[in-house]
């Protein structure tokens, strides 16, 4: 399969996880979701790697830097998501996640020295703040997103920019190729994960009575469609989709596989109203149509100057 298949693919796996986080939250708590999906994502490519005879990485170093990269590629940004949702819409999380090149672009000056702030990306980041301060609507008193679910979002979306960075600048030549990294990323935040659930359940004890028991659904619904989709979210939309991430990266590089962010909010909008009957102001439209630009604009490649034969003297 080519990775321009891929990357469409991962759009819609990714576009729709917000959509199934939202139907999770009806019977799971936030962080619930994101243990879950996390151990079935985990278990999907292990499982994988095992039937394809791949193995994992064995250097200390590696596994040093996927433990710094699994907190920002799913441990934070799975556990901001889905607490985030808890207060936004599906619709306007999938929004948030849009801010993930425009973070990149500040990580990147941080973190690999060859990359170069242009005037021209400068004025995209500028631009995609405004129009994060547009889907704020601070000029309204009410009706407004609730700021602190929807600061999550952005939080999480900054975390995916800074992750695969990360990435790019300490594990790009630890890669073996197939299943190894993906899995071996998910390992490490499956191990993260379980002293964030435990902690989470040590508050909490009064309400829930193990770490995996559920509440009641508010809508008067069961418990098995939501957890079918905490499910689905794991195995397709985490364990399936890393490896469809880590294909696009190894086929057309890490500033390419950033600009999935561009199609997953429109996946995540269209959704969000059909299925769930969500709605949003002309602002968030508006703001998420200027992030969007912003994103494309900082993802445009740069150009280079060149000088002609005779000039170069």
């Amino acid at each position: 399969m080519p990775w321009q298949a891929k990357y469409l693919l991962l759009s819609l796996i990714w576009g729709s996880s917000f959509l199934l986080m939202k139907v999770g939250l009806r019977t799971l708590a936030p962080l619930q979701i994101s243990g879950l999906r996390i151990y079935a994502g985990t278990l999907t490519l292990l499982a994988l790697l095992t039937l394809t005879g791949g193995r994992l990485p064995r250097e200390r170093r590696t596994w040093a830097h996927l433990t710094v990269s699994s907190v920002f590629l799913t441990v934070l940004p799975f556990s901001l998501f889905a607490l985030g949702e808890e207060r936004v819409s599906s619709a306007l999380a999938g929004i948030g996640n849009a801010t993930t090149p425009i973070a990149a672009l500040f990580f990147a000056l941080l973190l690999l020295p060859s990359d170069r702030l242009s005037p021209r990306k400068l004025a995209a980041v500028l631009i995609g703040f405004v129009g994060v301060v547009v889907i704020t609507q601070p000029w309204e008193s009410s009706g407004r997103p609730d700021l602190l679910g929807f600061g999550m979002t952005l939080v999480a979306g900054a975390c995916y920019g800074l992750g695969w960075t990360y990435n790019r600048r300490y594990l790009g030549g630890a890669d073996l190729g197939g299943l190894s990294m993906p899995t071996a990323l998910l390992v490490v935040g499956s191990v993260l994960m379980a002293p964030v659930i435990l902690g989470w359940w040590a508050l909490h004890r009064d309400t829930y009575a193990a770490p995996w028991s559920g509440h009641a659904d508010p809508t008067g619904g069961g418990w098995l469609t939501p957890l079918l989709c905490v499910l689905a979210l794991g195995v397709v939309g985490t364990g399936l989709a890393y490896m469809l991430q880590f294909d696009v990266v190894r086929g057309a590089g890490a500033t390419v596989s950033t600009t999935v962010t561009y199609l997953i909010p429109v996946v995540s909008v269209v959704l969000g109203v059909l299925v769930l009957d969500e709605h949003l102001a002309w602002p968030q439209l508006l703001g998420a149509a200027i992030v969007l630009v912003s994103a494309v604009v900082i993802g445009l490649p740069t150009r280079r100057r060149t000088r002609s034969a005779g000039s170069a003297l």
